[in-house]
């Protein structure tokens, strides 16, 4: 989450403690004027005790996971697993020659110099290794979405709380501080009460759909591909179902597990929410019919019920990847006094507030009635409202953007090996990432099978 240089110009600085809004005390805040601010950041020292970890599962999140874990002084990469050759052969060029590689998960989870595993495979093996890994007494870093089937997110809850072992998932905005300032206002009763929650990804281009480069020497002999369908039943290697997997419901979770998932992690840090109680979802092929079976283009609804934690509220998703509007993403709380937008790197805070006088004349029905009754009703409505209650109440609005150097991906691993180091809570453990991930992997079964989806937040389980 970087600052563009073009955006680094802020009337001042907030320092400090951050800043609260009081429930009901809006106008306070208008006297500070409509400004930017940045959001205080301050990196957190971490211990220097060695962590040797490995990760499996060497694509495009492989990579990035393991860049972002090696900025964490201490850290060192000791083996990578991956089922596609060249994947192992990039792994010793970049990281160095001493790395451990193999195509079998099975043979880094057996060596004890290994304190923590990171998982960026493909869906469907996301529960199956993280377990093993934990029953074998490493922590875990799995990649979004913590399971590829709501059935297998009690299991991997239960074998965390069993064998006790620090597990977090990669949906990197729980640990923004982008979002815990916007929870901060939030809470404060900076937009009112909370009603409905709009977000979004929208992506125009072959990569941003999956379409990912193709190595020139994938095959049966480079992929182990018998070990990647395992547990399945029997199909021909197909490069597409390998390389593009993200597009394949034996292997991925689609645009629902894959991008809802980030939008839903968010809502939920900022409202603590537990989850909806029904969703429903909607979507087409539309556009990249290269063989996948998951829609391009999906519209989920999900009702969120009242609870201590926060007022009903109603969810709509969308993802489009063949948008006209271009590659953006934007996720909008909004209440009955103003909304929060969370923008790239930061976000807005906007208001409306309604006058105290509902308002009379203009599109209204009163003149449909006789005349006298017209100038009845406009007397007793002179009577009755002062121009001062006939008046909207006008606060400026405040957009907050991350430091330039801030990164939730390192930031996001800092807790993690703070957690594996002091045994320190995690802020997102399989639990956390359940509720999120199990809401939009119901959109893929309401898809699918045309029908709503009746989730208990509580429990965890389809209704």
């Amino acid at each position: 989450m970087k600052v563009k240089p073009s955006r680094r110009r802020f009337i001042r600085q907030l320092g400090g403690t951050s800043l609260l809004i009081a429930a009901g005390s809006l106008k306070s805040f208008a006297s500070e004027g409509s400004e930017k601010r940045v959001i205080p950041y301050k990196p957190r020292i971490s211990s220097n005790d060695k962590i040797r970890v490995a990760t499996i599962g060497m694509g495009i999140m492989g990579h990035a996971d393991t860049d972002s874990a090696l900025k964490i002084p201490g850290v060192e990469l000791a083996a990578v697993c991956d089922l596609y050759t060249g994947r192992l052969i990039r792994a010793r060029e970049k990281y160095g020659d001493h790395i451990f590689t193999t195509r079998d998960y099975r043979e880094i989870l057996q060596r004890k110099d290994i304190d923590a595993v990171i998982i960026a495979t493909s869906d469907n093996w996301h529960a199956r290794i993280s377990i093993d890994a934990m029953n074998s007494g490493m922590a875990v870093y799995c990649e979004k979405p913590v399971v590829q089937k709501i059935s297998d997110g009690l299991p991997v809850i239960a074998a965390q709380k069993k064998t006790n072992k620090p597990m977090q998932v990669g949906s990197q905005r729980v640990s923004s501080i982008v979002y815990a300032k916007a929870k901060e206002l939030y809470k404060s009763g900076a937009i009112g009460q909370l009603n409905c929650i709009e977000a979004s990804f929208d992506r125009q281009d072959a990569l941003g759909a999956w379409e990912y480069t193709m190595p020139t020497d994938g095959s049966p002999q480079t992929v182990d591909w018998d070990r990647y369908i395992e547990g399945m039943a029997k199909m021909p290697y197909d490069p597409k179902k390998f390389f593009w997997w993200r597009n394949y419901s034996d292997f991925g979770t689609g645009v629902a597990g894959d991008l809802f998932v980030h939008l839903l992690s968010g809502i939920h840090l900022v409202t603590d929410s537990l989850g909806p109680k029904t969703i429903f979802a909607s979507g087409q092929l539309c556009y990249w019919k290269d063989g996948r079976d998951v829609p391009d283009v999906m519209t989920a609804v999900m009702q969120y019920p009242e609870s201590k934690e926060h007022p009903a509220f109603q969810v709509m998703l969308r993802v489009n990847f063949v948008s006209g509007l271009g590659d953006k993403g934007v996720t909008r709380f909004i209440g009955s006094e103003g909304a929060l937008e969370m923008l790239d790197n930061g976000f807005s805070l906007t208001h409306s507030i309604m006058s105290k006088a509902p308002g009379i004349g203009g599109w209204d029905a009163i003149y449909s009635y006789p005349q006298a009754m017209q100038d009845e009703l406009m007397k007793q409505y002179d009577l009755k409202y002062t121009a001062e209650d006939r008046k909207r109440p006008e606060v400026p609005g405040v957009t907050y953007v991350a430091p330039e150097e801030y990164d939730e991906h390192v930031e996001h691993f800092r807790n993690f090996f703070d957690g594996v180091r002091n045994n320190l809570p995690l802020v997102e453990g399989p639990e956390f990432a359940f509720r999120a991930a199990a809401p939009t992997l119901a959109c893929n079964d309401s898809y699918f099978q045309k029908k709503i989806i009746n989730w208990d937040p509580v429990n965890m389980k389809v209704v």
